[in-house]
């Protein structure tokens, strides 16, 4: 498992910490939209960014919360569509070994 990339703020200013992990529940449990859908949004929003760990963090709690490679697969193709290739190079990397052929 990769070292938690919050570790050295986690350090020197574990309450911000505390305050971003409380607000995951606020931002990620089902309400009017599912969880498994919320996860996959932040999957995108990821790969949009080149978060590549991001992306194998959200993936795998998406499936866990159900959602199918499909699913994985067709979200990107959204956020390829708004925001270009780059996008499908980080999600490729981060879903390695999470989905498809390892």
């Amino acid at each position: 498992m990769p070292e938690n990339p919050l570790a050295t703020l986690q350090a020197i200013d574990p309450l911000v910490i505390r305050h971003l992990h409380d607000s995951d529940s606020l931002v990620f449990d089902s309400g009017a939209v599912p969880k498994k859908l919320k996860l996959l949004i932040a999957m995108a929003f990821d790969a949009a960014h080149g978060a590549e760990n991001g992306v194998r963090a959200l993936a795998a709690a998406a499936l866990r919360e159900g959602a199918t490679a499909q699913e994985i697969a067709e979200v990107l193709r959204v956020a390829f569509h708004l925001t270009g290739a780059g996008c499908l190079y980080t999600a490729s990397a981060g879903l390695k070994g999470i989905v498809g052929p390892a």
